[in-house]
């Protein structure tokens, strides 16, 4: 694993070592919307409208709203709006277009247009030679404003699907962390290329994870990343065991994070329900019950569309088995969450739903 090391130690920049939270919370009474009432990928108040004008083939709301971001250095709210509308887009595409076609050197359209180019590249069983062939777009999007890491973010996995080497991710990964240290998505990025370069390193994974959340403000999203580990690990079936203390220690860092970050809003949903999956894979019902409180109506595909066709199903299903689990205290929370009678994770990770790519 020396090449592993290497590039560990080319992405790692040096850790300010912070404290962490100790000891649980106690339990809080769970009050939970009804199943009707939970909503799967919902955009937040802000995104909202940008989308109803979309779907009316107006664009300018979009770009007001991305164009904000971007005066602002709100990047993480920039990145996840750019994934969203990039989605609509690809379903509905007229209203991108015409903006495309209006300003075609606007740096925001240009960003949305490369989002979508990658996720329909990424879909296509010949996905290298269509992501390469999306390379001048994604450069183009880069340049429109110096500043923004999301178009290194979109590189990052740009490379990692066409399998770029060692030497030229490094070179994107040090353009991406000049611009933004400790940027969720590129970091994330980063995690999916180690973990798709040398499948089993999980352990080295966790390093490079722990170490970016350590040297990350405390209300960072990249207090998650070692979540995002864990979970690579949890949905894996090759490379050596992780001890469990790995694992706990990553739950309880990102649901320190969850707990300072506004209840029953759609914008923090997607790292609560991973966190929610973890876990459940690691037997902790009721902490699981209390994330289920905090996100409220709000699933996400990710990272129920790794266990099942249908995520929100998939969700309201593992919803009723934690709830089950948490009350009753029986080993099996129903609906096909599995409890071992030991309460420890089976074979040192912990009891599976359904397995999963990372």
């Amino acid at each position: 694993m020396v090449d592993t090391m290497a590039l560990l130690h080319g992405f790692t920049r040096t850790s300010r070592v912070r404290g962490r939270t100790a000891g649980a919370a106690p339990p809080v009474p769970a009050v939970l919307p009804g199943d009707d009432e939970i909503l799967l990928d919902a955009p937040d108040d802000v995104l909202g409208p940008a989308l109803v004008g979309a779907a009316d083939g107006d664009h300018t709301g979009a770009a007001g709203l991305l164009a904000a971001t971007r005066h602002t250095r709100s990047w993480e709210h920039r990145d996840r709006y750019v994934r969203q509308l990039a989605a609509f887009a690809r379903a509905r595409p007229g209203w991108l277009d015409t903006w495309r076609a209006l300003a075609p050197r606007d740096p925001d359209a240009l960003l949305v247009d490369a989002q979508r180019a990658v996720d329909h590249a990424w879909q296509s069983p010949a996905r290298t030679e269509l992501l390469r062939e999306v390379s001048p777009l994604i450069t183009a999007a880069a340049r429109g404003d110096h500043r923004d890491p999301v178009p290194w973010r979109l590189a990052l996995d740009h490379a990692r699907g066409t399998r770029a080497g060692h030497t030229y991710f490094g070179e994107l990964w040090e353009a991406a962390v000049r611009r933004a240290p400790h940027h969720h998505g590129c970091h994330v990025s980063a995690l999916r290329y180690l973990a798709s370069s040398w499948r089993g390193a999980h352990r080295e994974c966790l390093d490079f994870a722990d170490r970016a959340a350590q040297d990350a403000p405390e209300n960072s999203l990249t207090q998650t990343l070692p979540l995002r580990a864990a979970f690579g690990y949890l949905t894996d079936d090759c490379g050596p065991e992780v001890p469990r203390e790995r694992l706990e220690a990553a739950a309880d860092r990102a649901g320190a994070l969850s707990s300072r970050l506004p209840a029953n809003e759609s914008w923090p949903a997607e790292p609560r329900n991973l966190l929610i999956y973890v876990l459940v894979r690691l037997e902790r019902w009721q902490d699981a019950l209390d994330q289920l409180r905090l996100t409220g109506p709000y699933a996400t595909s990710f990272p129920w569309d790794r266990d099942a066709e249908d995520p929100l199903g998939r969700f309201l299903e593992v919803r009723q088995g934690v709830c089950a689990a948490a009350v009753s205290g029986s080993p099996t929370a129903g609906n096909g969450v599995s409890v071992p009678a030991s309460g420890r994770p089976r074979s040192g990770r912990g009891g599976r739903l359904r397995s999963g790519d990372h």
